[in-house]
């Protein structure tokens, strides 16, 4: 899009020049009717020969709109391809913090097989003195071997976020990756009001700058369309040859007459639709942008609420649970399926805390593609 955006550039640095000039020579009386010489094709041996020496002259004006078009579709070509950096880095970062989540949640279920493996062997233990039934460990091992499905599917979801990664980087889909750096925590995320950022799309936004510039080269284009009502001119210069003499000059004025009016207003019309389109495409845009901003601050609000309920509350209150379930297990009060629903417990306030991060993190990144930059 970079290059695209060039070649836009130079196209308009041409566009507002005059056409080359046209060269002709016309050879009268080719056959030499009347003389003893033959027939020829050599311009000083031929009845006459005219030079025409010719440039087409637009109407005044149509060059400067010509210009005005051609510099206004390479502005939009040049903030297209700002917007395409500015959504490729924005892919970049969701698939990163994609990419955390699932090595965290990898980890995370890696570790939870561990607890089940050690309370599948308390289980088996107490099974062994007599103190609980067969069904404890069974259960154990049942959810273990439901820890391990969701690990393949965890792996498999981490090798496909892996593959996009590595293609939005321009590498081969199988190129090693760092080892992802977590994400700030929302709690330390400060955004401005949404009106601010609002106006600051508004400002910046690429996409709204491509169809500003879209929009002004089709109002130039339809006064373009307005100024072929008057006609173009050819002004041309033209020398007479006889034998190998200049003997005589004409100049020369052709116009191109505008009969075809209905065909002409067709085109009006369509130049005016067409910036009516525009037009109302861009007040969509802005309308949209404003409604994403939005819905990603409150979406980005609901992400920190969450976070800060699991990190102060979810999580302290889950861990305590384990430990007491554990404790009582131990000594009979509580039966397995109670140490189980506690370790679940845990283990959705531990999801939720980093599915809330990685939510925070998406719609941060949505907010940072919608104003232009970090909001």
């Amino acid at each position: 899009m970079q290059h695209e955006a060039e070649a836009a550039t130079q196209r308009a640095l041409s566009a507002g020049t005059l056409p080359d000039p046209v060269f002709r020579i016309e050879l009268d009386d080719i056959t030499n009717a009347g003389s003893p010489a033959g027939p020829s094709l050599l311009p000083w041996r031929v009845g006459s020969t005219k030079y025409r020496l010719m440039q087409p002259i637009p109407f005044p004006g149509k060059l400067r709109l010509q210009q005005s078009v051609a510099r206004a579709e390479a502005e939009q070509a040049d903030r297209r391809a700002a917007s395409a950096w500015i959504e490729v880095a924005a892919r970049i970062r969701s698939e990163h913090a994609q990419h955390w989540y699932l090595v965290r949640n990898q980890r995370l279920i890696e570790e939870l097989i561990d607890v089940t493996a050690s309370l599948e062997s308390i289980a088996t233990a107490r099974y062994a003195g007599g103190l609980v039934a067969q069904q404890d460990a069974i259960r154990a091992q049942l959810e273990r071997t439901v820890l391990r499905t969701e690990l393949a599917t965890m792996l498999g979801e981490r090798r496909r976020v892996h593959a996009r990664l590595n293609a939005l980087l321009s590498r081969s889909s199988t190129a090693p990756l760092p080892e992802p750096e977590a994400p700030a925590p929302l709690a330390e995320l400060s955004l401005p009001a949404s009106e601010t950022l609002i106006g600051r799309a508004l400002e910046s936004n690429t996409e709204l700058a491509a169809e500003g510039a879209r929009l002004r080269a089709a109002q130039a284009n339809r006064e373009l369309t307005y100024l072929n009502r008057h006609p173009d001119f050819m002004l041309g210069v033209m020398p007479v040859q006889m034998s190998t003499r200049i003997t005589m000059w004409g100049l020369m004025l052709e116009m191109q007459v505008p009969l075809q009016q209905s065909s002409r207003r067709a085109q009006e019309r369509a130049a005016e639709s067409d910036v009516a389109a525009v037009r109302e495409r861009n007040q969509a845009l802005s309308n949209q942008i404003k409604a994403d901003i939005e819905a990603g601050l409150a979406a980005l609000q609901v992400a920190q609420q969450t976070e800060a309920l699991a990190q102060t509350h979810l999580l302290p209150q889950a861990q305590l649970a384990v430990q007491a379930s554990m404790a009582a297990y131990e000594t009979g009060r509580v039966d397995f399926a109670t140490v189980l629903d506690a370790q679940r417990e845990l283990r959705k306030a531990r999801q939720m805390l980093l599915r809330a991060r990685l939510d925070g993190h998406l719609r941060l990144a949505e907010l940072e593609r919608l104003v232009g930059g970090a909001p």
